[in-house]
């Protein structure tokens, strides 16, 4: 599972928009169809756990784990 520094990094390398930085990391992303996609990105330096990482990935980045493999 990746960690929270790399799901930062794949949003700056992903071309998402840090529009709030408090406690957390918050980036959001518009899709090609006008779909404004969020995410929240923890400062800590841990993993994320299994079942956290697959709602990520698929409700909020809506991409591949190859995707998000390349990015990082």
């Amino acid at each position: 599972m990746p960690s929270w520094k790399e799901l930062r990094r794949f949003c700056e390398r992903d071309g998402w928009e840090l529009y709030k930085n408090t406690d957390h990391y918050f980036y959001r992303k518009t899709d090609d169809r006008g779909n404004i996609k969020r995410t929240k990105v923890s400062r800590g330096n841990g993993e994320i756990k299994g079942h956290l990482w697959k709602e990520i990935l698929n409700k909020q980045l809506q991409v591949t784990e190859e995707y998000f493999n390349k990015m990082i």
